[in-house]
């Protein structure tokens, strides 16, 4: 496939205007507002079929069309830049490389849904690409690419970074907004939704990095072409693939969404990292979704198939684990991580988190009991679908489908009182 979102990355100073421009970059912006109106820009994104690339898949042209379609207060853009997702690393790519692939996007974005401001909500530990992200939108309204009157369409709309401040749950839309509007990043129950009641009570859109990043090659190359890109219209357009763990070539790949997942570890990634040690298992779509068994992995790279496989795209974050791994400590350190980043909000999650960790440190250290294993899919199943966002599930699916699919490696270590995996590596 011909490379749309890292076309530029090879280039020589590719975060610098004059090379974005010599790419042809900016004349999609100006192409949408000068020739074509909020709804064409949107009816191109709906055709295109482009679902959201950070984790919940929600088609991207349907979520513009919830913004009220008479404007009687001000409108905000909101791009998700808090990439905490374990695993995950495609938008700092884009805001690394092709900064303002990441603008362009943004800004024609913005004109769909008539913002007045376009915040891009940066993750706190990102500060050489939010540093980037300023000098790009410096260099973007001096040329008058955001700002007033942008490129003389008579539309204003103002391009801003906020940082957040280092926690994982401002990925979350109502957290996020909670936290630019300078309050804890709590999420909240949803109805009223963002494009109803969103930051400071006016209707907002959120939408992540990659998300927006395609948005130009649609307007250039219409809806249509990206809807042929991929295995059908639910699941179309180019991909970045986040690959990490046991494989020679670990990084980012582009590629056509419905890449087949083997054929990402294997001709993309190198293959396994050590020839010796095979595939044990692996996760598809960031640190939680659920973990593929190595005999699960004949499976495609898009939304419907990995779904139908029992887990899910995510964020493509591909972990890729080999024989050596031992499964409760990989478990937990997910688990660590969650409980670390619950919010503390609803109790589930609050309580919860703590719990499952705990027990897993127990089985860790040798002092497992017979009755964890039911004990932790317990406290999973009643912390999943009960919680005001997603992070309770999130924390949930790691435990349920590590100890459903490895249980007798988990038995196994609670008998030992030892990590047999390691033991068996040492023989």
């Amino acid at each position: 496939m011909e490379k749309i979102l890292t076309r530029n990355m090879d280039k020589e100073n590719s975060q610098s205007l004059e090379v974005y421009e010599a790419g042809g970059g900016y004349q999609q912006l100006r192409r949408a507002l000068t020739s074509m109106t909020p709804e064409e820009v949107t009816e191109q994104v709906k055709a295109s079929g482009l679902r959201g690339r950070g984790g919940a898949g929600f088609p991207t042209g349907l979520k513009w069309t919830f913004m009220p379609k008479q404007k009687t207060k001000p409108h905000y853009m909101l791009v998700n830049a808090d990439e905490s997702e374990p695993g995950t690393f495609k938008d700092r790519l884009l805001i690394e490389k092709d900064p303002h692939l990441v603008l362009e996007g943004s800004m024609i974005s913005s004109f769909a849904i008539q913002a007045d401001i376009c915040f891009i909500y940066i993750r706190g530990e990102f500060v050489r690409q939010a540093e980037l992200l300023d000098r790009a939108i410096e260099e973007a309204y001096a040329k008058g690419y955001a700002g007033k009157n942008i490129v003389g369409s008579g539309w204003d709309c103002e391009l801003i970074v906020h940082r957040g401040a280092g926690a994982y749950i401002c990925g979350e839309e109502t957290a996020l907004m909670s936290s630019l509007q300078g309050g804890r990043g709590y999420p909240r129950i949803k109805p009223p939704f963002p494009a109803q009641y969103g930051v400071w009570g006016n209707p907002s859109t959120i939408n992540n990095v990659e998300t927006l990043s395609c948005v130009p090659s649609i307007i250039e190359n219409g809806g249509e072409w990206f809807a042929a890109i991929g295995p059908d219209a639910k699941n179309s357009g180019p991909k970045l693939y986040c690959l990490s763990g046991h494989v020679k070539r670990p990084g980012v790949y582009e590629a056509p969404m419905g890449l087949p997942l083997m054929e990402l570890i294997n001709d993309l990634g190198g293959g396994m990292k050590h020839d010796d040690r095979p595939l044990k298992a692996c996760i598809p779509g960031g640190s939680s979704v659920p973990v593929l068994r190595a005999d699960e992995c004949d499976v495609n790279m898009d939304f419907d198939s990995l779904t139908k496989a029992g887990s899910a795209l995510g964020s493509a974050g591909v972990i890729v684990m080999d024989s050596s791994t031992c499964m409760v400590n990989a478990l937990l350190r997910l688990a660590h991580f969650y409980s670390h980043e619950s919010c503390g909000q609803c109790t589930p999650c609050r309580q919860g988190t703590g719990w499952m960790e705990q027990i897993l440190q127990r089985i860790e250290d040798g002092k497992g009991r017979p009755e964890d294993l039911d004990l932790l899919v317990h406290i999973a199943d009643n912390i999943e679908g009960n919680t005001i966002c997603a992070l309770g599930d999130a924390a949930a699916w790691p435990v349920q489908s590590f100890v459903k699919k490895f249980r007798d490696e988990f038995q196994a270590h609670i008998d030992a009182g030892r990590c047999v995996v390691n033991a068996q590596a040492a023989h």
